[in-house]
């Protein structure tokens, strides 16, 4: 099992649909939301590249938005696999 564990921007919650729209997706065993984190729990990683749309709403406005992470990692065995960073677009 992977787990892609989605921290949050400031001042952003998960918007209730979104979590529903991951679970569709037949490689996402479950999804978990936890203060400013969103983890999916992902059956297994392979060759296919994989997209994941979380919609965020905005409940606090924030001046100087700093990006946040995202790790993928085993969760047998939680070495990090890749960290990338993201700030956010669209509206």
């Amino acid at each position: 099992m992977v787990i892609v564990e989605v921290s949050l921007l400031s001042g952003f919650v998960l918007s209730p649909g979104s979590r529903v729209l991951l679970e569709r997706k037949t490689i996402v065993k479950k999804t978990e939301v936890k203060a400013d984190v969103v983890y999916i729990y992902l059956e297994k990683l392979n060759d296919e590249s994989q997209t994941f749309i979380l919609q965020l709403e905005q409940v606090i406005q924030m001046k100087n938005l700093k990006p946040a992470s995202i790790k993928v990692y085993d969760y047998y065995q939680p070495g990090v696999l890749q960290i990338p960073s993201y700030s956010g677009f669209g509206s």
